[in-house]
């Protein structure tokens, strides 16, 4: 079988819709058929990082932990937008994972190197 290069870009909020959900679902599928799978947060995407999802109030189980679980996956690409996290005060402490952050422009050309990308 043929590695390939898939990049899930996440640029949804990680709840109110299934884009959040439906992209780790996309990412365990591609890791279980050994496929050379990253990440790549921009947008409102980069809240599903964010620590302490409170999600009582929506009747939804909050999912950021699975996103500790994917370097069980051999998943470790994980890249965000550093335009998106400053437009959101955001910083990588508040982030629930290691991630390497990066300018758009350096994000563009890493997704001009995939075999596949993916927006959700």
């Amino acid at each position: 079988m043929t590695t390939k290069k898939f990049m899930i870009v996440n640029r949804k909020a990680p709840y109110g819709t299934v884009y959040a959900l439906e992209s780790l679902e996309v990412v365990l599928i591609g890791a279980a058929f050994e496929q050379d799978v990253s990440l790549a947060f921009m947008d409102d995407g980069v809240y599903q990082l964010k620590k302490g999802h409170q999600t009582k109030g929506i009747g939804m189980k909050a999912f950021e932990k699975t996103y500790g679980a994917l370097e069980d996956y051999d998943v470790t690409k994980l890249y965000v937008d550093q335009e998106s996290m400053a437009a959101r005060g955001l910083t990588p402490e508040d982030l629930c994972v290691p991630v390497e952050m990066m300018p758009r422009a350096d994000l563009g050309k890493l997704m001009e190197d995939q075999d596949v990308v993916l927006s959700f």
